[in-house]
């Protein structure tokens, strides 16, 4: 297929997915960009990216890692963005997740890695990230900061369409942890 023809089928799928329902769409013409034989997976409920190095918690935080199905369960909602940046802090004292106590929130160049550009709604690989298609906005720790903006803002990543956006700290979104890099 064309660059030319991905251009023009793409937005026109992208026109259509409210007509076709939350059934994740992947086209087999365009090369994985996150493919699974990048991740290693761990029963702790942590997916190793082979690629960054980085080690990101399987599921969303207010999920609930279910070993044995190796899915995730419940979800209760985000938090806005200072809540977040505390919520991390508390679950490192508390002593951390799967034995870590380093988790942190993601940088949005760290996000914007995980995108799967094979797929849409969401543009993530399903098969190592089971969160569910649903919970498609995720704060960054990068505060978004321009002429007349004192800081109030932060971006966000949407694996629903996908696209990197700011949004109001005071506002909620989804919550992911990662570990390593920076």
């Amino acid at each position: 297929m064309s660059k030319l023809s991905q251009t023009i089928i793409l937005p026109c799928m992208l026109v259509m997915l409210p007509l076709m329902g939350n059934a994740q769409t992947c086209n087999p013409n365009i090369t994985a960009t996150t493919p699974t034989s990048r991740f290693t997976r761990y029963s702790n409920g942590t997916v190793l990216d082979t690629y960054t190095g980085l080690m990101w918690k399987a599921c969303l935080e207010d999920q609930q890692w279910d070993a044995i199905k190796r899915v995730c369960k419940l979800y209760r909602g985000g938090g806005r963005w200072r809540e977040v940046l505390q919520h991390v802090q508390t679950l490192n004292i508390n002593g951390g997740f799967a034995k870590y106590k380093d988790w942190r929130i993601p940088n949005i160049k760290e996000l914007f890695t995980l995108i799967e550009w094979q797929c849409i709604s969401p543009a993530i690989n399903l098969q190592v990230f089971p969160f569910g298609a649903d919970y498609n906005e995720f704060w960054s720790s990068s505060t978004y900061t321009t002429n007349g903006f004192d800081g109030d803002r932060a971006w966000v990543i949407n694996f629903w369409r996908p696209t990197v956006s700011d949004h109001a700290k005071d506002h909620g979104r989804s919550l992911w942890l990662v570990r390593g890099g920076q």
